[in-house]
């Protein structure tokens, strides 16, 4: 008698919207900082990523039935969207500092403002350059024919416990959302551990930024409010 095969696990295709939804978010909040905290004129950032963006809609499937073809180009462009969005929500938080130094009449209220809009500007924008790198990226993890599976970055719960999570789970866009905003609240792993020296690195920078935006920029500013 024959030995029955085991059911085949299921295998689910990884959306991208989801990602360039909060990419869009992120501009969005960009465009409503303060003039001079902007890197350039105030549209710059927002327009040449927006049309970036725009192209990497249009050459990535919607349809979670569709699978994702692997570019080497695609992701290099997608790369490059989220280090031009990084580089400049870097530069307003140094702006920010500065303003905070130099003591150059800059209203509480606005810094406060500022402070939180990068906020959550941050936890967006690592959010998706986590979900970008983890197991060399969305088309990746979608491909389930990869001759070679590659070892996760980061390592979240339901890998450990078959019990809480179905056959093949993978994580998703939330959870990598999730995985920002513990590190950016707690400037520290929480539940999900990195694995890849990449991935340490990442949220180590992560936990600075979030560092310097809360503990330093909110926090003077809370004091200029008074």
């Amino acid at each position: 008698m024959s030995t029955p095969r085991p059911a085949p696990v299921p295998h689910r295709i990884e959306p991208f919207w989801d990602a360039q939804l909060a990419i869009a978010l992120v501009l969005v909040l960009y465009a409503l900082l303060p003039e001079r905290l902007s890197l350039g004129p105030r549209w710059a950032v927002p327009a040449l990523c927006g049309v970036l963006l725009a192209v990497l809609a249009y050459s990535t499937p919607w349809a979670m039935s569709t699978p994702p073809a692997r570019s080497a180009r695609r992701r290099r462009l997608a790369i490059a969207v989220i280090g031009l969005v990084s580089v400049a929500n870097f530069a307003a938080l140094v702006q920010l500092v500065v303003d905070l130094v130099s003591a150059n009449g800059v209203s509480g209220r606005t810094l406060l403002g500022a402070a939180a809009t990068l906020w959550l500007a941050t936890v967006l924008v690592f959010a998706v350059l986590y979900w970008e790198v983890d197991r060399g990226g969305p088309a990746l993890r979608s491909d389930a024919e990869a001759v070679t599976p590659v070892a996760p970055d980061f390592f979240f719960p339901q890998m450990d416990d078959g019990a809480h999570a179905p056959p093949g789970w993978m994580p998703g866009f939330v959870d990598y959302v999730y995985l920002s905003f513990t590190n950016a609240t707690a400037f520290s792993p929480t539940d999900t551990m990195p694995f890849s020296h990449a991935a340490k690195l990442m949220m180590l920078l992560q936990s600075v930024t979030s560092f310097v935006t809360v503990a330093l920029v909110a926090a003077r500013a809370v004091n200029i409010l008074h």
